[in-house]
């Protein structure tokens, strides 16, 4: 178990390498800025000490000397005693190809350290995903995270709305959500199996959730195929980039299982206001509103695969 007064005083970080090198050049980089540092030099260890120590971020290194690193990073991510919302970032002393990339997000990274290694961007990237691990497994305790995806639950993703809706309009900023679904339609025509393909679509949208989302956004599953993003300051044409991002990885992660029988079709509706303070709902209603606006795509198979909730006072105009 994990020693709760260490892990009140400093985050821990777990670095994986059995090059010598590698890890104390980390460990000069993270040790004097706050982080406590775990070692593992193969992956049986690395496996025994993040499962013992419960780190609150894994670095992997891509030369491991008994397990190829892919395998270990999807060992982690299955492994019940290590929450969802812990982020493990690939590092390589050599540069990331895009199947490299594509790989790393499959297996359930967060990020791909390659060369040079950025000191800053290190520090600020270990800080934001520590602190959202953490407050993620607060949201855990009180019953507010999704046990099978890790992301938030519908009260847990309500509650952050509505705390994102307030700092919005205290701030006169946007605010947007955009919701997401497969179209179970598609995958039945082509696939001929639906319940299958929605399944394996439910799980390659949680995994595109927990690699491709902002650690400044609100992420969660509103049901067994529905998955909503709260994303602050973002406005109407950042939410159509939102979810054209989203889906690109999601498409990118499902064109490797297409021989699997994997097809489907993304749908997803949004809602944008530009000054949340001028808008008359708080965050939860703007979850619903974005959830009304995917129905509409849903009713029309031969319509956007987008939809922007119909225009009120203070919203935002779709893509069509």
């Amino acid at each position: 178990m994990r020693d709760s007064g260490r892990s009140e005083q400093l985050p821990t970080v777990l670095i994986a390498s059995h090059q010598e090198w590698s890890s104390r050049s980390l460990e000069s980089i993270l040790a004097p800025n706050g982080f406590l540092i775990l070692k593992a030099y193969t992956g049986a260890q690395a496996l025994e000490r993040a499962r013992n120590e419960q780190p609150d971020a894994i670095i992997l290194d891509t030369a491991l000397p008994d397990q190829d690193w892919l395998d270990v990073c999807r060992q982690l991510r299955r492994d019940p005693h290590i929450t969802a919302s812990t982020p493990i970032l690939i590092a390589s002393s050599e540069h990331a190809t895009r199947q490299d990339y594509m790989d790393a997000l499959r297996a359930g990274s967060w990020d791909y350290l390659g060369p040079p290694l950025n000191a800053e961007q290190l520090l600020i990237k270990l800080e934001t995903f520590t602190r959202a691990k953490l407050d993620a497994d607060l949201a855990r305790g009180e019953g507010l995270i999704d046990q099978g995806t890790g992301l938030y639950n519908m009260r847990g993703l309500e509650r952050r709305a509505r705390e994102l809706g307030s700092q919005a309009s205290r701030l006169h900023t946007a605010l947007a959500c955009v919701v997401f679904a497969p179209d179970s339609r598609r995958g039945e025509r082509e696939a001929g199996t639906a319940e299958a393909v929605m399944a394996a679509a439910v799980e390659l949208l949680a995994t595109t959730f927990q690699g491709g989302g902002r650690v400044s956004d609100a992420i969660g599953r509103l049901g067994p195929t529905e998955f909503a993003v709260v994303a602050f300051a973002t406005d109407a044409a950042g939410s159509v980039k939102l979810a054209q991002r989203l889906a690109g990885i999601a498409d990118g992660l499902a064109h490797g299982r297409r021989d699997a029988g994997l097809v489907f079709r993304l749908r997803a509706g949004y809602y944008a206001v530009p000054d949340f303070h001028a808008a008359a709902v708080d965050g939860s209603e703007a979850v619903l509103r974005a959830t009304a606006a995917l129905r509409l795509s849903t009713s029309d198979p031969n319509g956007s695969w987008l939809r922007a909730f119909p225009n009120e006072p203070g919203g935002a105009p779709g893509p069509g």
